[in-house]
């Protein structure tokens, strides 16, 4: 186990076009022991950063240090580091345990019965031992994945690299190997670092999630951090499914107005946004409270789009404002039990106390719901 520090990474690539910053100026600590997950759109520098750390990418500046000890310099070899790729990289002319035992044959000076030892182990902890003869072509999905994780654990590092292992699989396979590899991870206590582009990855595995864009960290914390207290914009929008709605707004005295609907505020939260004027309000779909015809100054009329049934919620498009040919649309979530027509007229409530307001230019979050109010369950008017 070990602590990983990364200190100001920068990685560039030149093309005919000129050069492209793929991780910009990244600082990272990941914490001995800590399951580590970067996310973040395809193309935003994540398995780059992964590849520094394993010393298959130079770094272009920065600094890597592995319980203290800069690493950026030294060979994949020398590092200590095990990487499990998202194609599995399994030798197809071996058998699984010739795939698990060949890194130590090659790189340590076990003997043979030790190693034939620690892959044996390996193999019974994932559940693999009965397949220690067969080719990978022999192997289902499930199978090679974990014979590509056997590989990484037998050799013991101080650090786990991970690059989407589970973006292969189907949607059950994989949602059962989420729980396999923290339950393992957990065991090991290993220092993990996990690469994925799907947030629900993200949000269930991760101690940490690190969300990057451009190859330029955005914010670092717990799944309930990301979720609650989203430091912009992008963050907001990337973590969560059904994603949050969003409405441009201007700020008018005690109130949010746009074209479609007005939103009127308390004075803590008109006070938060200081001389900002255009805003972004953000509201998440489960927070979006469908009431009839109840009245209060956070309901507003609209009338139902689209239902998505999804059996224990509904996904509910509704559109808001008085241009029906060019409506704003956004998301509600409600439970699964309620019947919902498409076309039917209903009221929506927007409780201010579960509201997010960023920055329209800059993106920066200048309000966020309260911690506080989601550990308390509580949202009232």
């Amino acid at each position: 186990m070990a602590e990983l520090t990364l200190s100001n990474i920068t990685k560039r690539f030149q093309d005919e076009h000129g050069e492209i910053i793929a991780v910009d100026d990244l600082s990272l600590d990941i914490d001995d022991g800590e399951f580590l997950v970067l996310v973040g759109p395809s193309g935003c520098g994540k398995s780059t950063t992964l590849r520094m750390i394993a010393g298959l990418e130079t770094v272009s500046e920065g600094q890597m240090r592995l319980d203290g000890v800069p690493i950026e310099g030294l060979s994949p070899q020398e590092r200590d580091l095990a990487m499990v790729f998202q194609s599995y990289a399994l030798y197809p002319h071996m058998t699984v345990k010739e795939n698990m035992k060949f890194g130590l044959e090659e790189a340590t000076n076990m003997s043979a019965d030790e190693i034939d030892s620690r892959v044996e182990e390996t193999a019974r902890m994932l559940n693999i031992d009965e397949l220690l003869g067969r080719k990978p072509s022999e192997l289902s999905g499930g199978q090679q994945q974990r014979v590509a994780l056997g590989r990484a654990i037998v050799r013991d590092p101080q650090v786990f690299l991970l690059d989407e292992p589970l973006a292969n699989l189907d949607a059950k396979l994989r949602a059962q190997m989420r729980t396999e590899l923290q339950r393992l991870q957990e065991d090991l206590g290993v220092t993990t670092i996990y690469v994925t582009h799907d947030q629900t990855e993200a949000m269930t595995m991760g101690d940490r999630i690190a969300v990057l864009n451009d190859g330029v960290l955005q914010q670092v914390g717990t799944p309930l951090e990301l979720y609650h207290k989203p430091a912009n914009q992008f963050v907001a929008g990337f973590i969560g499914e059904p994603s949050m709605n969003f409405f441009e707004m201007t700020v008018a005295d005690t109130r949010l107005v746009s074209d479609t609907f007005e939103y009127p505020l308390s004075s803590d939260t008109r006070d938060s946004l200081g001389p900002v004027t255009d805003v972004v309000l953000g509201i998440r779909p489960e927070d979006i409270e469908l009431v009839g015809d109840t009245e209060s100054p956070h309901t507003f009329e609209t009338i139902v789009d689209v239902v998505e049934p999804k059996g224990n919620e509904n996904n509910v498009y509704l559109t808001i404002g008085p241009n029906r040919a060019e409506p704003t649309t956004f998301v509600a979530t409600t439970e699964g039990m309620k019947s919902i027509e498409e076309g039917a007229k209903t009221r929506v409530r927007i409780p201010e106390q579960a509201i997010h307001i960023f920055d329209a230019k800059s993106g920066t979050s200048l309000k966020n719901r309260s911690l506080t109010d989601v550990e308390d369950s509580e949202l009232t008017l």
